[in-house]
């Protein structure tokens, strides 16, 4: 295990760096410009992701102390620690990007092997190992640098970043209730994933094929689905209820 999250440690650091120079490129008016996010401008993204790196190494204080630590005092708190920090000078919102990302690393850095199983919480949603910790944060990263609107685009992730997130996000569609029942399938692997409730029996089943880069920016909603391909009875691109 200690391979796995060191190599996922080197591939958070290479996805913060990136983010960090995206957004030391940035002035104070293109930092209150309208991010691809509603209602969020870049400002916004920025402070999120700062506040996200305070939120997931409370989760690895938590975590390496045993005692628990919750990511966010609140979901109230957290929304208005956004609000606050959204309209700072651009060169206030890089550093603290960075100073964030880095006492981050620094607390994931600290964790003795053990702790990596121990579980936590974040603000919603069951409890999971630690480890898991740093999967969300290289999403936080990479996701939230496409919201920035700054030029980096699904095409830049990285293939393994996109190879890992792929069946992870299509597993989190599976059995929705609101979602329609289609397989996903990725151009060049073997692989499909089934999304919304089971498909009842009858038909041929809906597919949707393309690079596996569009087709999670199409599942998250940061794309859309420009290029996929659709086969089966009804071959229309289905409606996707919002990734959560």
């Amino acid at each position: 295990m200690n391979g796995e999250i060191g190599q996922q440690q080197a591939r958070i650091g290479e996805a913060t760096g990136r983010l960090v120079a995206a957004a030391a490129a940035l002035t104070d008016a293109q930092t209150r410009e309208p991010s691809l996010l509603p209602g969020w401008t870049r400002g916004h993204v920025l402070t999120h992701i700062a506040r996200n790196a305070d939120g997931l190494a409370n989760l690895l204080r938590w975590a390496r102390t045993g005692r628990e630590t919750p990511m966010y005092a609140s979901a109230g708190s957290r929304r208005a620690d956004i609000e606050r920090g959204a309209g700072r000078p651009a060169s206030e919102l890089a550093a603290d990007v960075e100073r964030t990302a880095a006492a981050f690393a620094a607390e994931a850095a600290s964790l003795p092997g053990d702790a990596w199983t121990a579980h936590v919480r974040a603000l919603q949603g069951p409890a999971f190992p630690a480890l898991g910790v740093l999967e969300r944060r290289l999403s936080e990263v990479e996701i939230h640098h496409v919201d920035l609107a700054a030029g980096y685009r699904p095409g830049d992730w990285p293939s393994r970043f996109v190879a890992d997130a792929l069946p992870r996000v299509a597993g989190s569609f599976a059995g929705r209730q609101d979602a329609p029942s289609f397989l996903v399938c990725a151009d060049g692997s073997p692989h499909e994933f089934g999304i919304g409730p089971e498909r009842q029996a009858g038909g041929s089943p809906v597919s949707v094929h393309g690079q596996a880069a569009t087709l999670l920016a199409w599942l998250i909603g940061r794309g859309d689905g420009a290029g996929l391909r659709v086969s089966g009875d009804d071959a229309v691109l289905p409606v996707l209820p919002p990734w959560r």
